[in-house]
């Protein structure tokens, strides 16, 4: 039994959390501890006092009154998809809400309600079941809370823009307990601050979104081109894509193919340049619009097709699985320009692991459409979103993909603009602020202060109370 169970020395405190608790309570003794303690990111291996898998409002209020009595620090889980590992913490308590999976689809009105342990995959089939959808990620078991939290890029952002320009309302748990509601009209200043302001001001249980009509079929897929056509797959690429509508939202990748059942054998673990697109709206016209990018050079693979947007939605999990080894650096740029460019092809040639890579996410359209203010979110006028992901299955290499991924970053220091707050790792208050920008930063810093000032909800790409 790990140490850390003695810092709950109170045990009055427990039994009356335990006597008060509708979910589960999860102790280092538990026998399913060591399955609940693990996050999706391999590399973290981080031992909690106490679990409390929550089952709504009540049971948060609680866990966050008892972690306050005994001075634990909180760690907040949704999907626990943190790629540095925020969802769980030593020595302290992780309120897990994963068991809160309730959606509540209301297609008349166009709008779903869906608590904050729903994952991705759940909230697209229960929205799909209607050919409605939200504009959400591109892993299917990433949780919506802190996916929405910290902005949301997905396949449909181009055309219906971010995960957080589509939220309605909130309704969360600060840190003195006390359960509030936010939209634009009540609390307004919270509501602007939870859109990309990730989990500083409280926990939100429910999230309110406005459905967009999407599907059933959408026409998507990934183009593969050897790596020795990539400066001129790319660079037509960049041209194609400058010019595409806005119900097409397109990648450039650069990786070594995965060996997957869809990819020939003999392809498996070579280093290729990938276009990935995915089109909302007639198949038919969306196969106009994708066809000279498909017939350029001597593409060795073509996976383009119609498919079910949920199929689509998963079309990344492969390589992305639970247990994964996994680094991030992200940078937002203003274009691919030729400078860009030669990094992602010369870097790119580098990785050793079948799980890194790089994604430039093209952004635009709707994403560029919301006000600079209008919400926290900081990178809504970038041309590209960068991620570059050094990635192991296990131990052996991690180290050389993660130093892959900062050197590769560096290289691209003269091109960023900003950066996407959930795909940062623990790089400090600096490079928060640097994210947000000062005025920003500043503005946040004031509603943190009024719903957090004792910066309870630390264990987040942190914002400090003013």
């Amino acid at each position: 039994m790990p140490a850390m169970v003695t810092r709950i020395h109170d045990r009055s405190h427990l039994s009356e959390l335990q006597r008060s608790f509708a979910g589960e309570l999860i102790a280092p003794e538990h026998p399913a501890y060591e399955g609940q303690r693990k996050v999706w990111n391999g590399s973290i291996d981080r031992h909690p006092a106490l679990i409390a898998r929550c089952t709504g409002p009540s049971d948060i209020v609680g866990a966050l009154a008892f972690a306050q009595r005994v001075g634990l620090t909180v760690a907040i889980r949704g999907g626990g998809h943190s790629f540095p590992g925020f969802s769980v913490v030593d020595d302290g308590l992780v309120i897990d809400l994963g068991p809160m999976k309730g959606i509540d689809v209301r297609p008349e009105a166009g709008t779903v309600r869906a608590q904050a342990g729903v994952l991705l995959g759940e909230l697209d089939r229960a929205t799909q079941a209607h050919a409605l959808a939200v504009p959400l990620g591109s892993v299917t078991h990433t949780g919506i809370a802190g996916l929405t939290l910290g902005g949301g890029f997905g396949w449909i952002m181009r055309k219906h823009g971010l995960t957080i320009d589509k939220l309605i309302s909130v309704d969360l748990v600060t840190a003195d307990g006390e359960r509030v509601h936010a939209n634009e009209a009540d609390n307004a200043d919270l509501f602007w601050a939870v859109r990309g302001g990730g989990g500083n001001f409280g926990i939100v249980t429910e999230f309110e979104y406005r459905l967009s009509r999407v599907g059933p079929m959408v026409l998507s897929g990934l183009v593969l081109w050897p790596l020795e056509e990539a400066a001129e797959v790319a660079a037509f690429y960049r041209d194609w894509a400058s010019d595409a509508p806005t119900n097409l939202t397109t990648a450039l990748i650069v990786r070594r193919a995965p060996a997957v059942d869809l990819i020939p054998r003999e392809l498996h673990g070579r280093h290729v340049v990938a276009v990935a697109c995915c089109w909302i709206g007639p198949v038919d016209a969306g196969e106009a619009v994708v066809k000279a990018m498909r017939a350029f050079g001597n593409p060795v693979v073509d996976l383009v097709a119609p498919r079910a947007f949920v199929e689509q939605q998963g079309m990344l999990d492969p390589g992305f699985p639970h247990g994964i080894w996994i680094y991030s650096k992200a940078s937002d740029v203003p274009s691919l320009s030729d400078g860009v460019l030669d990094v992602m092809l010369s870097h790119g040639a580098r990785t050793e692991s079948g799980l890194s890579g790089m994604i430039a996410w093209q952004l635009g359209g709707a994403v560029a459409e919301v006000g600079a203010t209008d919400t926290a979110f900081s990178s809504s006028r970038s041309g590209y979103l960068i991620d570059l992901v050094g990635a192991t299955d296990s131990a052996e290499g991690f180290d050389l993909e993660r130093d892959w991924a900062r050197d590769c970053w560096d290289a691209l220091a003269p091109y960023r603009t900003g950066a996407y707050v959930n795909w940062l790792m623990e790089e400090g208050e600096q490079r928060v602020r640097e994210t947000y920008g000062e005025s920003r930063y500043r503005r946040l810093q004031d509603v943190k202060r009024r719903y957090d000032p004792r910066n309870v909800f630390r264990m987040n790409q942190n914002i400090l109370p003013a």
